[in-house]
């Protein structure tokens, strides 16, 4: 039987991914750790450690992007925030566009999210479940 522990890595994709990568470096509030070069030299790929479980996020070359329709596509991955809102505000303030409004999902669970500058869906959130999962991590 197949065991899902968690996501490993979530990639993004930017045709400038050092841009794209001091984007990010805004809105996470560090700076990636890894980098691979392209065959021209410029980066082609970085990877940054977020959160509390140090989550893997990815930037890849749009030249590497598979294939896919003619806008945002794929699942929205939502990141767990502390002030859903500000967070919102404050991508919509580095650029962002809005997706799909801040909406309640049920009690304790309200979403949103934005395209960010290189046409990627970013996904936010407060969870109760993430918390409480993150409470028990320490134990």
């Amino acid at each position: 039987m197949t065991t899902f522990r968690g996501f490993a890595t979530l990639n993004f994709f930017a045709d400038d991914v050092a841009q794209a990568a001091r984007w990010y470096a805004d809105v996470f509030g560090v700076q990636p750790y890894f980098e691979r070069p392209g065959p021209d030299g410029r980066p082609a790929y970085i990877e940054f450690r977020i959160g509390d479980l140090e989550a893997e996020f990815g930037i890849i070359s749009s030249a590497y992007r598979p294939p896919v329709g003619g806008g945002p596509a794929g699942a929205i991955m939502h990141w767990a925030v502390d002030d859903l809102d500000g967070t919102v505000a404050r991508l919509l303030g580095l650029g962002a566009v809005e997706y799909l409004p801040v909406q309640v999902r049920g009690d304790g669970f309200v979403t949103a999210s934005v395209v960010d500058p290189f046409g990627n869906v970013l996904g936010v959130m407060t969870n109760v479940h993430y918390l409480e999962m993150l409470g028990r991590v320490g134990e």
